[in-house]
């Protein structure tokens, strides 16, 4: 049950701050209903929002709010503050860091937190071969860097991107992407020379899950081969599970079978680990599970516990490609977020966070998999450490094939809704728009995590109580 009480002036953030539910008002609350007023007079109508409330104060896995709200979050800010908000190391390196300069661009004069980071990424990063690292602002632009450095090193031109992908806002990174609204619509044309390949769903493949990652691969390998000419393809970008798309775990047995076609191929095989780096999937990087060495692996997100820094690394031997100053940008690599990336990277290791999010796991799966039991529009359950997933289908007859997704959107926008006013961070996700997606910070305590899957069962509960499973 929630705490109820007065609204309170909102304590220090961090790990410090209270990890409790507590709602003293509606959700959204009057200080936040005001504060959404003066943005619309002040924002651009197309930076959208999950949540209307104003966030005053985060730590640990709760976000506190303007009105003295303290909300359980499933969000993480889409997975980026896998450390918690404000962690400890990662402020304590901030502030000491601004304290001695915050700019002076890595291009003109640089420091040593840049070349700290790299190194870490190196020592880090699955492979034990030499590698090399560029650091940027935003997993978009880290993606589109990592397509300059694949064609540089090839002298090829053509991309593979897969169905159900997103690698990003920017025009190249849209035309990886896969789903037009809100991302691509009414916002091209788009760069050219980029191939959609299916993607291993194994809850919607037609052969079955059983037979998805062999029969999806090589469909994969025979339309490059037959379609593109796979001396051709520069790079093939893929998140080895999809974010945006619907946290789709690909089928067994497709990555590596991919990564062994690009071997033989001279194709880059770019790993896009922007939502799955950094421990959130239970390994530090979600392509290790099947032991598959990425060429390039792409990074941002929970890299740097909050600020913005994103990086490729891979093979020296194709990151040093690109001629001198190829590769840059004023804020790539800024300090304070090199910083923040060395204290989280430490957190990471010091705290075990691994071995954190495969506990999530065993505590949350089998909460989520209860409730596909228990009500039949919940079609599939799925995801691997703290990134989990339950896709909602339009209530499909016990043994009939996947559910259509189209109608269900509605279902999910409406369990995120009674989710938030409950006091529970819930995003959603997929093609369809009908995926609820659970990202608790790695470092919730297991009485909140339990209270949050608690509160997803009361929505169920709530909006569907008359569709139980039988």
């Amino acid at each position: 049950m929630s705490e109820t009480g007065q609204a309170q002036p909102p304590p220090s953030g961090g790990p410090g701050l209270p990890q409790v539910r507590r709602l003293v008002t509606a959700v959204p609350g009057p200080r936040s209903v005001e504060l959404a007023e003066r943005r619309s007079r002040a924002v651009a109508r197309g930076v959208g929002e999950t949540l209307p409330v104003y966030v005053a104060a985060a730590g640990g896995g709760v976000l506190v709010d303007v009105d003295g709200n303290s909300l359980i979050d499933f969000g993480s800010g889409i997975a980026v503050v896998n450390v918690g908000n404000a962690a400890d190391s990662v402020v304590d390196n901030v502030r000491a860091q601004a304290g001695l300069f915050t700019h002076t661009c890595f291009m003109v004069t640089p420091y040593e937190g840049y070349v700290a980071v790299c190194e870490e990424l190196a020592r880090l990063t699955p492979g034990r071969h030499e590698k090399r690292s560029a650091l940027f602002n935003s997993g978009a632009e880290a993606v589109e860097n990592a397509v300059k450095i694949a064609r540089a090193h090839t002298g090829r031109s053509a991309v593979v991107a897969f169905s159900h992908a997103y690698h990003g806002r920017t025009n190249l990174t849209m035309a990886l992407t896969a789903k037009s609204m809100p991302y691509k619509h009414s916002f091209g044309p788009f760069a050219p020379e980029i191939y959609r390949m299916p993607m291993a769903y194994p809850y919607r493949w037609p052969g079955g899950p059983a037979a998805c990652g062999e029969q999806a691969a090589a469909q994969v390998v025979e339309t490059i081969t037959a379609e593109i000419g796979a001396e051709n393809v520069a790079a093939l970008v893929i998140e080895p599970i999809q974010g945006e798309g619907g946290f789709i775990v690909p089928g067994t047995g497709f990555l590596p079978r991919l990564a062994e076609f690009c071997a033989a191929s001279g194709i880059v095989f770019v790993a896009d680990e922007v939502q799955t780096g950094f421990a959130r999937t239970g390994d530090m990087f979600a392509c290790e599970h099947e032991g598959v060495v990425p060429d390039l692996i792409v990074t941002a997100k929970g890299i740097a516990g909050g600020l913005p820094l994103a990086a490729v690394t891979g093979r020296a031997e194709i990151m040093d490609s690109p001629h001198v100053g190829g590769l840059g940008g004023t804020y790539g690599g800024n300090p304070l977020a090199c910083a923040a990336a060395l204290g989280a990277i430490a957190t990471i290791e010091r705290e075990n966070l691994t071995g954190r999010a495969r506990h999530i796991e065993r505590l949350a799966l089998p909460r989520l998999l209860a409730l596909r039991d228990r009500y039949s529009f919940v079609g599939d359950v799925r995801g691997r450490g703290a990134m989990l997933a339950l896709e909602l289908v339009a209530d499909p007859a016990e043994g009939a094939p996947p559910g259509p997704p189209a109608p269900d959107r509605m279902v999910t926008v409406a369990a995120a809704a009674e989710a938030h006013r409950r006091g529970l961070v819930l995003l959603t996700a997929g093609t369809w728009g009908n995926v609820l997606r659970l990202l608790p910070p790695l470092v919730i305590p297991d009485n909140l995590l339990l209270e949050g899957l608690d509160i997803l069962d009361e929505v169920f509960a709530h909006l569907a109580g008359h569709h139980p499973r039988a």
